[in-house]
This record gives C-alpha cells, sequence and structure tokens, in this order.
C-alpha cells in the first residue's frame, strides 16, 4: 500500500507542461515493423517532429489490441513485448520493444477514472510496439496501455478519454492505435494476391470519417452505421475503429487536426493518420 501512495504523490507532483499533442495511427498489419515505406517513414518523422518540441514523459496507448470486460490500465514497470499474431516471420517475432513502463503516471489514470482496475498482466502489444518502434526507435520513453472495454457502448469510449486531458498537460502522449476501415476478411484476398488497390466501399468510408473527424463529430463517429453499407462494410467490428474515438475526444477548441497519412490499400484497410495539436 505505502509503494502505491508513494506512486501517487510522485505523479501528482508532476509540473504542467505546454500542451502535448494526440495522435491516431492506423498501424496495419504487424509487418510494417520491419518496413520501410512512406508509412513508416511518416511515423519517423512525427516522432522527430514531438521530441523537438518537447520529448514526452510517457506516452499512453490505446490500442484495438487490448479488449476486456472493465477498464483496466497496465502498471507494470517492465512491460513484456507481446508478440500476439501468427503467420509472420521469426524476424518480427524476435523485435522487443525495451521501453519501460510509466506506473506513475498510470496510478494518475487510476486516479482520474474511479471505475478503472490496476493490473500487470498486461505489455505492450503489437498495435502499440509496432507503432512506437518508428515513432521512438530508442524505446527510451516510459509507455503504458489503457485497455478497451468492448462491451460499452461506442459513446462511451468518447466520454472515457475526455477525462484524461490533464495527462496533455503533465507531459503525456496519447496515442489510439487501430484503424478506421478494417476489414481483414475482405482484404486477404488482396493481400495474398499483392493487390493494394482499394475497394470503393473503404475509399468512401475513409472520406466520410476523414470529414467527420474534421468537423470533430464524436456523435456521427459513433453512429458509423449512418454512413450506409460503407460503414457495416468498413466497420464489421469496432476494435480497431473505437481507439480513433479516443484520439478525437481529446481534441480542444484551439487544437488543429492534420492528417498526417492518408491511404486506403489492400482493398479494405485505411491507414489515415492524424495528429490533434
Amino acid at each position: 500500500m505505502n509503494s502505491l501512495q508513494d506512486l501517487h504523490a510522485t505523479a501528482s507532483s508532476f509540473q504542467k507542461t505546454a500542451k502535448m499533442p494526440v495522435l491516431f495511427v492506423g498501424h496495419g498489419s504487424p509487418m510494417n515493423a520491419l518496413a520501410d515505406n512512406p508509412f513508416t517513414q511518416t511515423l519517423h518523422q512525427l516522432g522527430r517532429d514531438i521530441r523537438n518540441v518537447q520529448p514526452p514523459r510517457a506516452v499512453l496507448v490505446v490500442s484495438a489490441h487490448w479488449l476486456t470486460r472493465g477498464t483496466f490500465v497496465a502498471v507494470n514497470e517492465r512491460p513484456e513485448t507481446i508478440h500476439d499474431f501468427g503467420g509472420f516471420p521469426q524476424e518480427l517475432f524476435a523485435m522487443q520493444y525495451p521501453a519501460p513502463g510509466a506506473p506513475d503516471v498510470a496510478q494518475e489514470v487510476l486516479a482520474a477514472l474511479p471505475d478503472a482496475h490496476p493490473t500487470d498482466e498486461w505489455g505492450l502489444d503489437h498495435g502499440t510496439w509496432t507503432v512506437l518502434h518508428h515513432l521512438f526507435p530508442e524505446a527510451d520513453i516510459p509507455v503504458f496501455q489503457l485497455s478497451i472495454d468492448y462491451y460499452k457502448p461506442m459513446t462511451f469510449h468518447a466520454e472515457l478519454s475526455k477525462q484524461l486531458q490533464f495527462l496533455r498537460r503533465r507531459g503525456v502522449l496519447i496515442v489510439g492505435s487501430g484503424n478506421i476501415v478494417h476489414n481483414l476478411r475482405q482484404s486477404m484476398p488482396k493481400f495474398m494476391n499483392d493487390d493494394a488497390t482499394p475497394y470503393a466501399w473503404a475509399q468512401e468510408f475513409d472520406e466520410w470519417a476523414k470529414a467527420k473527424i474534421n468537423q470533430r463529430d464524436l456523435l456521427a463517429l459513433a453512429h458509423y452505421q449512418q454512413a450506409g453499407a460503407s460503414g457495416s462494410l468498413s466497420v464489421p467490428t469496432p476494435d480497431h475503429y473505437i481507439p480513433m474515438l479516443y484520439s478525437l475526444a481529446l481534441a480542444e477548441p484551439d487544437d488543429q487536426i492534420r492528417h498526417a497519412y492518408e491511404e486506403v490499400s489492400f482493398g479494405g484497410m485505411s491507414m489515415r493518420t492524424f495528429v490533434v495539436a
């Protein structure tokens, strides 16, 4: 108990900083961890830009690959690199992202979210480390994750995210990691044939989402089915879509939204990446 109190006291003593940006990253295939392409080059540049303005004290990631019943915050001091996939080259399984955890900042999150629970049974899943490998390749910035309560309505996630606004002025970079369009069933034949051309419905929904993001229309985005057939095809399950709501909900009135990378590839996979700053 004393150690938890000490952590909370340390976290509470953090001085306020200039407002940190927020990212949403369309992470795509785990193979992007090994790739040198326009998408990964964009992530490298984003990481350099963030460091040059204000190096983060910590990074909080909301990943499509940590789905739970209830909301959990990882408090590990040394989170493991989780290889939560199969069928990829051994080179990918050998990759490690040995960043330290951020248990002090995690305690601040737990204090702000009374219904959330601490856990040390989760590390860094591939929605996190394949992205951070390019953003911050030195793995020297503390990282922790917030889970997605998969059993809550879409609007719940935006409201929960707004309670984390204070972190932006505590030196914490918040990253949502998923894909706005993510239909693996429809994309697999394209993957197998190395055909990167997008489906028309995927492009249509990606552009619809872009417009709603620019308008900061969280309610419309939470009810993506109103986009028509393209919405249901693009979001057959909401796991990869929800992290976008977390990122956008953190936008403040004086923030700008910049789309750093835009691509729909392999039929039904949007790599759209945006910055709130």
